[in-house]
């Protein structure tokens, strides 16, 4: 029975051992990751060239083999250690072509022998990080990830070592133009950071044509795990934090205002709202738990560069120009914003986990989108920008024909300010990224400092908005029956001639010299000029001529505008009340007030433009 089992065995052996094809790796050289491994990629494997199934196994006599089924009589096949980087070449290190396995012309069917002369010479880097955080685990394992190994987070083959001097290398092989690589501790969520802690952009070295070995030296400023909740909250983080909030609490606080212009308003709160949440928003996905947690949130802040614009346009217009209907073809100014939604749409509709490594990756397509959009974003902003600059200009035109007092356009100029510093840093960001790119330089902080200005210095935005709106309520009081609203400015300019066209015609049997006469006994008989609000229209009214007749005849017969002509009476006023013994003990300051001046400001500066000399100069003179 015993022995009838032992020829069994033997006979199966004998069998399975026949019928196997033996591949011998006779000869190799060095293999060029340290204690790594050889495999045989193939026609049977779809080419995978790290498929455990046809690892070789190293002899003692320092060959490899494997072993294939007898049942396979042809297949192509090359050698390599692990990945497409490290595969066998030919002598001068090109590539080879594969080789083939035929049964049908193959001497020994059954034992392959080959030799491997050398292995394809491509690029070499020799990556070489210097100091890492102190508060790295003392058993924790370091590996590179990147574009050269499809960026599997965990490969063995590209494990750092730790070396003698304290520092931590590794070697990859790539003939890829742009090397794209992060540190890890083989998790995404142990991925290298900031020295903030904050998510680092991907580090870049870009190809140059000799395959000489090249070192690029590192430090690893953190672990995004590893990082301290007090340093994630700096300076920055928090006056970001503030600005969101405070325009939170502006957008309650306004709508309970006392003011004469609603409709502004509400485009203002719109404004507001829609600036603090994308503030909010980008400043907490600056941080990582909330990024992982929320990767596509990561777009939201974006869509504040085509949405800014056209809510500041409206804002102004309904500020400004007072126009009960809405702007003609109003819905132009929200193509862009919604062509951007319809881009980002397939991102938002992505799997969580998909659309997070594209981030990691910093996927060509997602750079693609942000190049595009980032430049139609500044154009756009630049155009509008240019927009609310006219109908500001446009506006301070028309009031000084409109009104005797000044108005705080300051704030509005300060705005335009902020954004055109912004514009600019915007511009010199893209440019710059532009230029790191196509260089193969890697300098991103700047780009990163850049950005973060940007975000920092339009947030103050918001300060002047609310504050302005809350502090002056009552600012551009504009009668209803002279608002214009700016839609075009060549157009605007047309209906202006127009208006004066008509303005002439009516004017042609007016005696302007009796106009000019009534205008200047009422003013000395009732003073009109003291109320520190008065307008055109309040003033035509008084005197029974039509606002454009009136107008006329303080262009034509005084030839002031409107407002120097009112400031006019109200300086020489002044002086009569400063040289009267009456008015010795007053302040030139509540004189001022007293004669229709709304401001220290408004009197100083048109005293000085219509009497070439100072309030106080003036007070000096009479009293010497």
């Amino acid at each position: 029975m015993k022995k009838g089992l032992f020829f069994i065995i033997f006979f199966h052996f004998l069998i399975v051992s026949v019928a196997q094809i033996k591949v011998v790796v006779t000869k190799l050289p060095a293999l060029m990751i340290e204690n790594g491994d050889l495999f045989m990629a193939s026609s049977l494997n779809n080419w995978s060239p790290n498929d455990l199934n046809f690892k070789l196994k190293k002899e003692i006599d320092n060959t490899y083999t494997i072993t294939l089924p007898d049942s396979v009589s042809y297949f192509e096949y090359k050698f390599t250690q692990g990945n497409w980087m490290l595969v066998e070449g030919i002598k001068n290190g090109r590539a080879r072509q594969n080789r083939i396995f035929d049964a049908s012309i193959e001497p020994n069917p059954k034992i392959l022998n080959v030799e491997i002369d050398c292995w394809e010479k491509k690029s070499s880097y020799v990556l070489i990080v210097k100091q890492i955080p102190k508060n790295t685990p003392i058993d924790a394992k370091i590996f590179v990830s990147g574009n050269f190994n499809n960026w599997q987070v965990n490969d063995k083959n590209y494990t750092l070592k730790l070396q003698s001097d304290g520092s931590y290398r590794t070697i990859v092989y790539s003939d890829l133009p742009r090397l794209e690589y992060k540190f890890t501790r083989g998790t995404w969520e142990t991925c290298e950071g900031r020295e903030s802690g904050k998510a680092r952009p991907n580090r870049v070295f870009k190809r140059t044509f000799s395959t000489d070995i090249k070192t690029i030296e590192s430090d690893i400023e953190s672990w995004e795990d590893l990082t301290g909740a007090f340093s994630f909250f700096s300076i920055f983080d928090l006056l970001m934090l503030f600005a969101a909030f405070q325009g939170i609490l502006l957008v309650i606080a306004i709508p309970t205002m006392q003011d004469y212009n609603r409709a502004a308003n509400r485009w203002l709160v719109l404004l507001i709202l829609v600036a603090s949440m994308m503030v909010f928003l980008r400043e907490m996905t600056n941080h990582r738990d909330f990024a992982q947690s929320y990767p596509k949130l990561l777009l939201l802040p974006n869509f504040l560069l085509f949405l800014y614009a056209p809510f500041y346009y409206f804002y102004i217009s309904k500020l400004l120009f007072q126009s009960e209907k809405i702007a003609i073809k109003w819905q132009l100014h929200f193509i862009l914003p919604i062509t951007q939604f319809c881009i980002y749409l397939p991102y938002f509709l992505m799997e969580s986990r998909i659309f997070k490594l594209k981030l990691i990756n910093e996927d060509f397509d997602l750079k693609i989108v942000s190049a595009i959009i980032g430049v139609v974003g500044l154009i756009s902003n630049i155009y509008y920008w240019n927009v609310s600059r006219l109908m500001i200009k446009t506006y301070k035109k028309d009031y000084s024909s409109n009104f005797s007092y000044e108005q705080n356009l300051q704030y509005l100029n300060t705005v335009l300010f902020i954004q055109a510093f912004c514009l600019l840093l915007w511009f010199f960001t893209g440019v710059w990224t532009a230029v790191m790119y196509f260089s193969g330089h890697q300098d991103t902080m700047i780009i990163e400092r850049s950005i973060d200005a940007i975000w920092l210095i339009f947030s103050t935005i918001v300060y002047f908005l609310g504050y302005f709106a809350i502090h002056q309520p009552e600012i551009f009081k504009v009668p209803k029956s002279e608002a214009v609203f700016f839609e075009n400015p060549k157009e605007d300019n047309f209906n202006r001639k127009s208006e004066l066209t008509t303005e002439k015609t009516e004017l042609i049997d007016e005696n302007i010299l009796q106009l000019k006469s009534q205008v200047e006994v009422y003013m000395d008989k009732h003073k009109p000029f003291e109320n520190p609000k008065l307008t055109l229209h309040d003033l035509s009214n008084k005197l029974k001529i039509q606002p454009h007749i009136l107008s006329k005849v303080i262009n034509d017969g005084f030839e002031k505008n409107f407002f120097d002509l009112i400031n006019t009476y109200r300086i020489e006023e002044f002086k009569k009340r400063m040289k009267n013994p009456k008015y010795k003990n007053f302040t030139l300051l509540s004189v001022a007030f007293e004669v229709g001046f709304n401001s220290k400001t408004a009197f100083n500066r048109s005293f000085k433009k219509i009497t070439n000399q100072t309030p106080r100069d003036f007070f000096e003179e009479i009293n010497e």
